[in-house]
Protein backbone atom coordinates (compact mmCIF):
# COMPACT_ATOMS: atom_id res chain seq x y z
CA UNK A 1 0.00 0.00 0.00
CA UNK A 2 1.42 3.34 -1.00
CA UNK A 3 1.69 6.17 1.53
CA UNK A 4 1.05 9.83 0.73
CA UNK A 5 1.89 12.91 2.75
CA UNK A 6 -0.73 15.64 2.87
CA UNK A 7 -0.54 19.30 3.90
CA UNK A 8 -0.56 18.49 7.61
CA UNK A 9 1.69 16.59 9.95
CA UNK A 10 0.22 13.23 9.01
CA UNK A 11 -2.60 13.24 6.56
CA UNK A 12 -3.48 11.07 3.64
CA UNK A 13 -4.61 12.99 0.59
CA UNK A 14 -7.94 11.37 -0.04
CA UNK A 15 -8.13 12.41 -3.65
CA UNK A 16 -4.85 10.70 -4.43
CA UNK A 17 -5.80 7.64 -2.42
CA UNK A 18 -9.13 7.27 -4.16
CA UNK A 19 -7.89 7.99 -7.64
CA UNK A 20 -6.85 4.35 -7.86
CA UNK A 21 -10.31 3.10 -6.85
CA UNK A 22 -12.52 2.82 -9.90
CA UNK A 23 -15.70 4.85 -9.76
CA UNK A 24 -14.97 6.45 -6.39
CA UNK A 25 -12.66 9.39 -6.99
CA UNK A 26 -15.47 11.65 -8.19
CA UNK A 27 -17.21 11.18 -4.87
CA UNK A 28 -14.44 12.90 -2.95
CA UNK A 29 -15.49 16.45 -2.08
CA UNK A 30 -13.17 19.30 -2.76
CA UNK A 31 -11.89 21.18 0.24
CA UNK A 32 -10.73 24.73 0.53
CA UNK A 33 -8.32 26.42 2.89
CA UNK A 34 -11.10 27.92 5.00
CA UNK A 35 -12.84 24.56 5.47
CA UNK A 36 -9.55 22.97 6.48
CA UNK A 37 -8.56 25.63 9.00
CA UNK A 38 -7.91 23.97 12.40
CA UNK A 39 -10.82 24.19 14.82
CA UNK A 40 -9.75 25.71 18.15
CA UNK A 41 -12.35 23.58 19.95
CA UNK A 42 -10.77 20.34 18.73
CA UNK A 43 -6.99 20.81 18.85
CA UNK A 44 -4.89 17.89 17.70
CA UNK A 45 -2.44 18.32 20.59
CA UNK A 46 -3.31 19.54 24.08
CA UNK A 47 -2.21 18.47 27.55
CA UNK A 48 -5.25 17.59 29.69
CA UNK A 49 -5.10 16.30 33.24
CA UNK A 50 -6.36 16.53 36.81
CA UNK A 51 -4.36 16.49 40.01
CA UNK A 52 -5.09 13.42 42.14
CA UNK A 53 -3.97 14.48 45.63
CA UNK A 54 -3.05 12.03 48.38
CA UNK A 55 -2.04 14.40 51.20
CA UNK A 56 -4.63 14.18 54.01
CA UNK A 57 -6.53 11.86 51.64
CA UNK A 58 -7.92 14.70 49.52
CA UNK A 59 -8.65 12.50 46.51
CA UNK A 60 -6.98 9.10 46.77
CA UNK A 61 -7.13 6.97 48.79
CA UNK A 62 -10.38 8.52 50.01
CA UNK A 63 -9.46 7.48 53.56
CA UNK A 64 -6.78 5.48 55.30
CA UNK A 65 -7.06 1.79 56.01
CA UNK A 66 -8.80 0.71 52.82
CA UNK A 67 -7.84 -2.73 51.56
CA UNK A 68 -5.51 -3.04 48.59
CA UNK A 69 -8.46 -4.01 46.39
CA UNK A 70 -10.47 -0.99 47.54
CA UNK A 71 -7.57 1.39 46.93
CA UNK A 72 -7.02 -0.08 43.48
CA UNK A 73 -10.70 0.20 42.60
CA UNK A 74 -10.72 3.86 43.65
CA UNK A 75 -7.66 4.65 41.57
CA UNK A 76 -9.11 2.89 38.54
CA UNK A 77 -12.16 5.10 39.00
CA UNK A 78 -10.02 8.24 38.76
CA UNK A 79 -8.25 6.92 35.66
CA UNK A 80 -11.55 6.00 34.04
CA UNK A 81 -12.80 9.51 34.80
CA UNK A 82 -9.82 10.83 32.85
CA UNK A 83 -10.61 8.61 29.87
CA UNK A 84 -14.28 9.63 29.82
CA UNK A 85 -13.26 13.28 29.77
CA UNK A 86 -10.77 12.80 26.93
CA UNK A 87 -7.88 13.67 29.24
CA UNK A 88 -4.51 12.23 28.30
CA UNK A 89 -2.59 12.41 31.58
CA UNK A 90 -2.98 12.15 35.35
CA UNK A 91 -0.91 13.99 37.98
CA UNK A 92 -0.73 11.59 40.95
CA UNK A 93 0.74 12.64 44.30
CA UNK A 94 3.13 9.90 45.44
CA UNK A 95 5.35 11.69 48.01
CA UNK A 96 3.14 14.06 50.02
CA UNK A 97 5.19 14.35 53.25
CA UNK A 98 8.70 12.90 52.83
CA UNK A 99 7.15 9.45 52.51
CA UNK A 100 6.35 7.12 49.65
CA UNK A 101 3.56 5.46 47.69
CA UNK A 102 6.07 2.83 46.59
CA UNK A 103 8.56 0.61 48.46
CA UNK A 104 11.17 3.36 48.57
CA UNK A 105 14.80 2.64 49.39
CA UNK A 106 14.98 6.09 50.99
CA UNK A 107 11.75 6.85 52.88
CA UNK A 108 8.92 4.98 54.64
CA UNK A 109 5.50 4.06 53.32
CA UNK A 110 3.08 6.99 53.52
CA UNK A 111 0.61 7.07 56.39
CA UNK A 112 -2.08 8.14 53.93
CA UNK A 113 -2.23 4.56 52.66
CA UNK A 114 -2.77 2.56 55.85
CA UNK A 115 -3.10 5.22 58.55
CA UNK A 116 0.32 4.28 59.94
CA UNK A 117 3.59 5.61 58.60
CA UNK A 118 5.64 2.66 57.39
CA UNK A 119 2.56 0.45 57.02
CA UNK A 120 2.81 -1.81 53.96
CA UNK A 121 -0.41 -1.48 51.90
CA UNK A 122 0.02 -4.99 50.50
CA UNK A 123 0.84 -3.94 46.95
CA UNK A 124 2.91 -1.35 45.09
CA UNK A 125 0.61 1.65 44.44
CA UNK A 126 2.99 3.43 42.07
CA UNK A 127 3.59 0.33 39.95
CA UNK A 128 -0.17 -0.28 39.84
CA UNK A 129 -0.86 3.35 38.90
CA UNK A 130 1.67 3.34 36.07
CA UNK A 131 0.40 0.07 34.63
CA UNK A 132 -3.28 1.07 34.78
CA UNK A 133 -2.64 4.57 33.40
CA UNK A 134 -0.63 3.23 30.48
CA UNK A 135 -3.26 0.58 29.79
CA UNK A 136 -5.61 3.52 29.15
CA UNK A 137 -2.95 5.46 27.21
CA UNK A 138 -2.70 8.10 29.93
CA UNK A 139 0.61 9.64 30.90
CA UNK A 140 1.37 9.21 34.60
CA UNK A 141 3.17 12.19 36.13
CA UNK A 142 4.40 11.41 39.64
CA UNK A 143 3.86 14.37 41.95
CA UNK A 144 6.38 14.94 44.75
CA UNK A 145 6.44 17.51 47.54
CA UNK A 146 10.14 18.22 48.08
CA UNK A 147 10.57 19.58 51.61
CA UNK A 148 7.39 19.04 53.63
CA UNK A 149 8.00 16.40 56.33
CA UNK A 150 4.83 16.32 58.39
CA UNK A 151 1.48 18.03 58.70
CA UNK A 152 2.18 18.27 62.46
CA UNK A 153 5.13 19.41 64.56
CA UNK A 154 5.99 16.29 66.58
CA UNK A 155 9.15 14.83 65.09
CA UNK A 156 8.80 11.84 67.41
CA UNK A 157 5.61 10.91 65.58
CA UNK A 158 7.82 9.93 62.63
CA UNK A 159 9.20 6.40 62.47
CA UNK A 160 12.47 5.98 64.42
CA UNK A 161 14.12 4.93 61.14
CA UNK A 162 12.88 8.02 59.27
CA UNK A 163 15.79 10.08 57.85
CA UNK A 164 14.45 13.13 59.71
CA UNK A 165 14.67 11.27 63.03
CA UNK A 166 18.23 10.28 62.17
CA UNK A 167 19.10 13.88 61.28
CA UNK A 168 16.94 16.21 63.38
CA UNK A 169 19.39 19.03 62.59
CA UNK A 170 17.93 19.02 59.07
CA UNK A 171 14.42 19.80 60.33
CA UNK A 172 12.67 23.16 60.83
CA UNK A 173 9.32 23.52 62.57
CA UNK A 174 7.23 26.31 61.05
CA UNK A 175 3.56 27.17 60.76
CA UNK A 176 2.39 23.99 62.49
CA UNK A 177 4.35 21.69 60.17
CA UNK A 178 7.83 20.19 59.83
CA UNK A 179 10.10 20.81 56.87
CA UNK A 180 13.49 19.75 55.67
CA UNK A 181 15.76 22.80 55.59
CA UNK A 182 16.45 23.52 51.90
CA UNK A 183 19.73 25.22 52.88
CA UNK A 184 21.38 22.00 54.07
CA UNK A 185 23.05 20.21 51.14
CA UNK A 186 22.61 16.75 52.68
CA UNK A 187 18.87 17.33 53.05
CA UNK A 188 18.64 18.45 49.44
CA UNK A 189 20.50 15.31 48.35
CA UNK A 190 18.08 13.14 50.32
CA UNK A 191 15.12 14.78 48.56
CA UNK A 192 16.75 14.21 45.19
CA UNK A 193 17.61 10.60 46.06
CA UNK A 194 14.01 9.91 47.09
CA UNK A 195 12.68 11.26 43.81
CA UNK A 196 15.29 9.51 41.69
CA UNK A 197 14.43 6.21 43.38
CA UNK A 198 11.00 6.50 41.77
CA UNK A 199 12.39 7.75 38.43
CA UNK A 200 14.89 4.89 38.21
CA UNK A 201 12.54 2.08 39.18
CA UNK A 202 9.20 3.05 37.62
CA UNK A 203 8.03 3.80 34.10
CA UNK A 204 6.65 7.23 34.98
CA UNK A 205 6.21 9.87 32.29
CA UNK A 206 6.93 12.93 34.40
CA UNK A 207 8.24 14.30 37.68
CA UNK A 208 5.92 16.99 38.99
CA UNK A 209 6.17 19.59 41.78
CA UNK A 210 3.42 21.90 42.92
CA UNK A 211 3.87 25.28 44.64
CA UNK A 212 5.62 24.35 47.91
CA UNK A 213 9.32 25.17 48.29
CA UNK A 214 10.11 27.30 51.30
CA UNK A 215 6.77 27.42 53.14
CA UNK A 216 4.23 30.17 52.65
CA UNK A 217 4.80 32.96 55.20
CA UNK A 218 3.02 32.72 58.54
CA UNK A 219 2.54 36.00 60.40
CA UNK A 220 4.69 36.33 63.49
CA UNK A 221 6.82 33.25 62.77
CA UNK A 222 10.41 32.92 61.57
CA UNK A 223 11.78 30.08 59.46
CA UNK A 224 14.81 29.37 61.59
CA UNK A 225 17.66 28.68 59.18
CA UNK A 226 20.20 31.14 60.62
CA UNK A 227 22.61 28.38 61.63
CA UNK A 228 22.43 26.79 58.17
CA UNK A 229 23.03 30.19 56.56
CA UNK A 230 26.09 30.69 58.74
CA UNK A 231 27.44 27.26 57.80
CA UNK A 232 26.40 26.96 54.15
CA UNK A 233 25.98 30.59 53.09
CA UNK A 234 28.54 30.14 50.34
CA UNK A 235 29.48 33.82 50.26
CA UNK A 236 25.92 35.14 50.11
CA UNK A 237 25.33 38.27 52.18
CA UNK A 238 21.54 38.21 51.77
CA UNK A 239 19.54 35.31 53.19
CA UNK A 240 16.77 35.73 50.59
CA UNK A 241 19.24 35.39 47.71
CA UNK A 242 20.78 32.36 49.41
CA UNK A 243 17.38 30.71 49.84
CA UNK A 244 16.57 31.25 46.16
CA UNK A 245 19.95 29.76 45.30
CA UNK A 246 19.13 26.68 47.36
CA UNK A 247 15.91 26.10 45.44
CA UNK A 248 17.65 26.83 42.15
CA UNK A 249 20.14 24.07 42.94
CA UNK A 250 17.34 21.59 43.63
CA UNK A 251 15.67 22.36 40.29
CA UNK A 252 18.88 22.43 38.28
CA UNK A 253 20.28 19.23 39.80
CA UNK A 254 17.03 17.29 39.46
CA UNK A 255 16.69 18.36 35.84
CA UNK A 256 20.14 16.96 35.13
CA UNK A 257 19.59 13.74 37.08
CA UNK A 258 16.18 12.97 35.62
CA UNK A 259 17.27 13.40 32.02
CA UNK A 260 20.57 11.60 32.55
CA UNK A 261 18.61 8.62 33.87
CA UNK A 262 15.68 8.69 31.44
CA UNK A 263 15.78 11.41 28.75
CA UNK A 264 12.08 11.02 27.98
CA UNK A 265 10.83 11.74 31.51
CA UNK A 266 9.46 15.27 31.71
CA UNK A 267 10.13 17.60 34.63
CA UNK A 268 7.31 20.01 35.39
CA UNK A 269 6.45 22.49 38.12
CA UNK A 270 3.12 24.08 39.07
CA UNK A 271 3.88 27.24 41.07
CA UNK A 272 1.67 29.86 42.62
CA UNK A 273 0.93 31.97 39.57
CA UNK A 274 2.40 35.29 40.70
CA UNK A 275 6.18 35.44 40.24
CA UNK A 276 6.25 39.10 41.36
CA UNK A 277 3.71 41.89 41.28
CA UNK A 278 4.40 44.78 38.94
CA UNK A 279 4.38 47.07 41.98
CA UNK A 280 7.38 45.13 43.33
CA UNK A 281 9.17 44.63 40.02
CA UNK A 282 8.29 46.36 36.72
CA UNK A 283 8.86 43.03 34.95
CA UNK A 284 6.24 41.35 37.13
CA UNK A 285 2.60 40.68 36.33
CA UNK A 286 -0.15 43.30 36.57
CA UNK A 287 -1.36 41.89 39.88
CA UNK A 288 -1.56 42.89 43.52
CA UNK A 289 -1.56 39.39 45.01
CA UNK A 290 -0.56 38.99 48.64
CA UNK A 291 2.05 36.28 47.88
CA UNK A 292 4.89 36.36 45.38
CA UNK A 293 6.88 33.20 44.69
CA UNK A 294 10.17 35.05 44.23
CA UNK A 295 9.94 36.92 47.54
CA UNK A 296 7.89 34.63 49.77
CA UNK A 297 8.63 31.06 48.65
CA UNK A 298 12.14 31.87 47.36
CA UNK A 299 11.20 30.19 44.08
CA UNK A 300 12.46 32.11 41.05
CA UNK A 301 10.02 30.42 38.72
CA UNK A 302 10.71 32.78 35.83
CA UNK A 303 14.42 31.93 36.01
CA UNK A 304 13.68 28.21 35.73
CA UNK A 305 11.80 28.90 32.51
CA UNK A 306 14.50 31.15 31.08
CA UNK A 307 17.27 28.68 31.97
CA UNK A 308 15.13 25.81 30.63
CA UNK A 309 15.71 23.77 33.79
CA UNK A 310 12.16 22.44 33.49
CA UNK A 311 10.18 20.99 30.59
CA UNK A 312 6.81 22.47 31.49
CA UNK A 313 5.36 25.01 33.89
CA UNK A 314 1.78 25.08 35.18
CA UNK A 315 1.09 28.37 36.96
CA UNK A 316 -1.87 27.96 39.29
CA UNK A 317 -4.01 30.72 37.84
CA UNK A 318 -6.73 30.10 40.40
CA UNK A 319 -8.66 33.32 39.83
CA UNK A 320 -11.53 34.36 37.61
CA UNK A 321 -11.28 36.51 34.56
CA UNK A 322 -11.66 40.13 35.62
CA UNK A 323 -10.71 39.55 39.28
CA UNK A 324 -8.78 42.77 39.87
CA UNK A 325 -6.01 41.63 42.29
CA UNK A 326 -5.07 38.71 40.01
CA UNK A 327 -6.91 38.67 36.71
CA UNK A 328 -6.83 35.36 34.81
CA UNK A 329 -6.92 37.33 31.57
CA UNK A 330 -3.78 39.26 32.53
CA UNK A 331 -1.77 36.50 34.21
CA UNK A 332 -2.02 33.97 31.39
CA UNK A 333 -0.60 36.38 28.75
CA UNK A 334 2.20 37.30 31.19
CA UNK A 335 3.18 33.65 31.45
CA UNK A 336 2.87 33.22 27.69
CA UNK A 337 5.43 35.99 27.32
CA UNK A 338 7.79 34.24 29.74
CA UNK A 339 7.83 30.93 27.85
CA UNK A 340 7.96 32.51 24.40
CA UNK A 341 11.22 31.64 22.69
CA UNK A 342 12.03 28.83 25.14
CA UNK A 343 11.49 25.08 24.96
CA UNK A 344 9.33 25.14 28.09
CA UNK A 345 5.67 24.20 27.66
CA UNK A 346 2.98 26.30 29.31
CA UNK A 347 -0.07 24.59 30.79
CA UNK A 348 -2.52 26.46 33.02
CA UNK A 349 -3.63 25.25 36.45
CA UNK A 350 -7.40 25.63 36.86
CA UNK A 351 -9.30 26.06 40.14
CA UNK A 352 -12.14 23.60 39.72
CA UNK A 353 -12.43 23.54 43.51
CA UNK A 354 -13.76 27.11 43.45
CA UNK A 355 -16.67 26.34 41.11
CA UNK A 356 -20.00 26.85 42.83
CA UNK A 357 -18.54 29.06 45.52
CA UNK A 358 -18.26 32.80 45.92
CA UNK A 359 -14.58 32.47 46.85
CA UNK A 360 -12.96 35.85 46.20
CA UNK A 361 -15.19 36.50 43.22
CA UNK A 362 -18.87 35.92 42.36
CA UNK A 363 -17.72 34.69 38.95
CA UNK A 364 -17.21 31.22 40.44
CA UNK A 365 -21.00 30.96 40.70
CA UNK A 366 -21.10 31.11 36.90
CA UNK A 367 -20.99 27.62 35.34
CA UNK A 368 -19.26 29.11 32.29
CA UNK A 369 -16.21 30.43 34.17
CA UNK A 370 -13.90 27.47 33.45
CA UNK A 371 -15.15 27.11 29.90
CA UNK A 372 -14.50 30.83 29.39
CA UNK A 373 -10.93 30.23 30.54
CA UNK A 374 -10.38 27.73 27.73
CA UNK A 375 -12.01 30.07 25.22
CA UNK A 376 -9.46 32.67 26.27
CA UNK A 377 -6.41 30.38 26.27
CA UNK A 378 -7.38 28.91 22.89
CA UNK A 379 -6.35 32.26 21.39
CA UNK A 380 -2.87 32.13 22.96
CA UNK A 381 -0.59 29.73 21.06
CA UNK A 382 1.88 29.36 23.93
CA UNK A 383 -0.79 27.71 26.11
CA UNK A 384 -0.58 24.01 25.37
CA UNK A 385 -2.96 22.58 27.95
CA UNK A 386 -4.73 22.77 31.30
CA UNK A 387 -4.66 20.84 34.60
CA UNK A 388 -7.55 20.84 37.08
CA UNK A 389 -7.48 20.86 40.90
CA UNK A 390 -8.55 18.52 42.10
CA UNK A 391 -9.97 15.23 40.83
CA UNK A 392 -12.83 15.10 43.34
CA UNK A 393 -13.94 18.60 42.33
CA UNK A 394 -13.79 17.71 38.66
CA UNK A 395 -15.95 14.67 39.39
CA UNK A 396 -18.39 16.70 41.52
CA UNK A 397 -19.35 18.70 38.40
CA UNK A 398 -20.84 21.52 40.47
CA UNK A 399 -23.17 23.75 38.44
CA UNK A 400 -22.55 21.38 35.52
CA UNK A 401 -19.31 23.28 34.89
CA UNK A 402 -17.22 20.17 34.15
CA UNK A 403 -19.82 18.84 31.73
CA UNK A 404 -20.03 22.20 29.96
CA UNK A 405 -16.26 22.43 29.68
CA UNK A 406 -15.92 18.87 28.40
CA UNK A 407 -18.67 19.10 25.80
CA UNK A 408 -17.37 22.45 24.55
CA UNK A 409 -13.62 21.83 24.56
CA UNK A 410 -12.93 18.13 25.08
CA UNK A 411 -15.37 16.55 22.66
CA UNK A 412 -12.51 14.80 20.85
CA UNK A 413 -9.35 13.09 22.08
CA UNK A 414 -6.06 14.98 21.83
CA UNK A 415 -2.46 13.91 21.46
CA UNK A 416 0.12 14.96 24.04
CA UNK A 417 2.12 17.99 22.81
CA UNK A 418 5.55 17.06 21.52
CA UNK A 419 8.76 18.22 23.19
CA UNK A 420 11.35 18.50 20.41
CA UNK A 421 14.01 19.59 22.90
CA UNK A 422 13.85 16.11 24.40
CA UNK A 423 13.34 14.19 21.16
CA UNK A 424 11.99 15.07 17.73
CA UNK A 425 12.41 11.83 15.77
CA UNK A 426 9.15 10.20 14.76
CA UNK A 427 8.82 6.43 14.79
CA UNK A 428 8.46 4.47 11.58
CA UNK A 429 4.89 4.16 10.30
CA UNK A 430 2.77 1.10 10.87
CA UNK A 431 2.11 -1.31 8.02
CA UNK A 432 -0.54 -3.73 6.74
CA UNK A 433 -3.53 -1.70 7.89
CA UNK A 434 -6.83 -3.48 7.21
CA UNK A 435 -10.42 -2.50 7.99
CA UNK A 436 -13.28 -5.02 8.02
CA UNK A 437 -16.86 -5.06 9.26
CA UNK A 438 -17.44 -7.02 12.44
CA UNK A 439 -20.40 -7.71 14.67
CA UNK A 440 -19.32 -4.88 16.95
CA UNK A 441 -18.51 -2.27 14.29
CA UNK A 442 -15.34 -1.97 12.21
CA UNK A 443 -12.23 -3.90 13.15
CA UNK A 444 -8.88 -2.37 12.30
CA UNK A 445 -5.71 -4.45 12.26
CA UNK A 446 -2.15 -3.34 11.64
CA UNK A 447 1.42 -4.26 12.45
CA UNK A 448 4.05 -2.34 14.35
CA UNK A 449 7.22 -1.43 12.46
CA UNK A 450 9.25 0.55 14.96
CA UNK A 451 10.44 -0.69 18.35
CA UNK A 452 10.11 2.78 19.84
CA UNK A 453 6.38 2.94 19.12
CA UNK A 454 4.33 3.06 22.31
CA UNK A 455 0.88 4.13 21.10
CA UNK A 456 -1.27 4.74 18.05
CA UNK A 457 -3.71 7.37 16.84
CA UNK A 458 -6.70 6.32 14.75
CA UNK A 459 -8.45 8.71 12.36
CA UNK A 460 -11.70 8.18 10.46
CA UNK A 461 -13.44 10.14 7.74
CA UNK A 462 -16.35 9.27 5.51
CA UNK A 463 -15.35 8.14 2.05
CA UNK A 464 -18.10 10.06 0.31
CA UNK A 465 -19.19 13.50 1.43
CA UNK A 466 -16.84 13.57 4.38
CA UNK A 467 -14.04 15.85 5.51
CA UNK A 468 -10.82 15.19 3.62
CA UNK A 469 -8.71 17.92 5.14
CA UNK A 470 -5.28 17.08 6.51
CA UNK A 471 -5.33 16.05 10.16
CA UNK A 472 -4.17 19.35 11.63
CA UNK A 473 -6.83 19.18 14.32
CA UNK A 474 -8.68 16.33 16.02
CA UNK A 475 -11.97 16.48 14.11
CA UNK A 476 -11.27 13.04 12.60
CA UNK A 477 -9.36 11.56 15.56
CA UNK A 478 -11.52 8.83 17.09
CA UNK A 479 -9.12 7.10 19.49
CA UNK A 480 -5.62 6.68 20.81
CA UNK A 481 -4.47 3.30 22.09
CA UNK A 482 -1.31 2.10 23.80
CA UNK A 483 0.31 -1.21 23.06
CA UNK A 484 3.84 -2.40 22.31
CA UNK A 485 3.02 -5.76 20.76
CA UNK A 486 3.76 -6.61 17.13
CA UNK A 487 0.15 -7.19 16.00
CA UNK A 488 -2.40 -4.50 16.83
CA UNK A 489 -6.16 -4.16 16.57
CA UNK A 490 -8.93 -1.75 17.44
CA UNK A 491 -12.71 -2.00 17.08
CA UNK A 492 -14.56 1.16 16.10
CA UNK A 493 -17.92 0.65 17.77
CA UNK A 494 -19.19 4.07 16.64
CA UNK A 495 -19.07 3.33 12.90
CA UNK A 496 -22.40 3.61 11.09
CA UNK A 497 -23.45 0.40 9.31
CA UNK A 498 -23.36 0.71 5.54
CA UNK A 499 -21.14 3.84 5.55
CA UNK A 500 -17.85 3.71 3.65
CA UNK A 501 -14.85 5.13 5.53
CA UNK A 502 -11.22 5.95 5.14
CA UNK A 503 -9.31 4.99 8.29
CA UNK A 504 -5.71 5.93 8.93
CA UNK A 505 -3.36 4.85 11.70
CA UNK A 506 -0.25 6.61 12.96
CA UNK A 507 2.46 5.42 15.34
CA UNK A 508 3.59 7.58 18.26
CA UNK A 509 6.67 7.23 20.44
CA UNK A 510 7.12 7.91 24.13
CA UNK A 511 7.22 11.68 23.57
CA UNK A 512 4.23 11.69 21.19
CA UNK A 513 6.24 12.20 18.01
CA UNK A 514 3.93 10.96 15.26
CA UNK A 515 4.64 8.93 12.16
CA UNK A 516 3.19 9.33 8.71
CA UNK A 517 -0.36 7.97 8.50
CA UNK A 518 -1.11 4.66 6.80
CA UNK A 519 -4.63 4.38 5.36
CA UNK A 520 -7.19 1.65 4.89
CA UNK A 521 -10.42 2.05 2.91
CA UNK A 522 -13.64 0.38 4.02
CA UNK A 523 -16.05 0.26 1.05
CA UNK A 524 -18.83 -1.79 2.57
Amino acid sequence: MKVWRAMGVLGVTAGLLLSGLSGTASAVPTTDQQTCAPNAATPLRQFRASWVASVVNIDWPSKTGLSAAQQQAELIGWLDDAVRQNHNAVILQVRPTADAFWPSKVEPWSRYLTGVQGGDPGYDPLAFAVAEAHKRNLELHAWFNPYRLSMGTDINALLPTHPARQHPEWVVSYGGKLYYNPGIPAARKLVEDAIMDAVSNYDIDGVHFDDYFYPYPVAGQVFDDAAAFAQYGDGFTNVADWRRHNIDLLIQELNQKIHASKPWVKFGISPFAVWRNKGTDPEGSDTTAGAQTYDDLYADTRKWVREEWIDYIVPQVYWAGGFAPADYNKLVPWWAEQVRGTHVHLYIGEATYKVGTSAQSPDWSDPKELSDHLAFTSTIPEVKGNIYFSAKDVRADRLGATTLLNTTWYSKPALIPTMPALDSSAPLPVHAVHATRSADGVQLKWSRTSQDTTSYAIYRRELRGGDHCPDNDARNLIATVRSTGAAQSYVDTTATPGTAYIYSVTALDRLANQSVAIPAVLIR
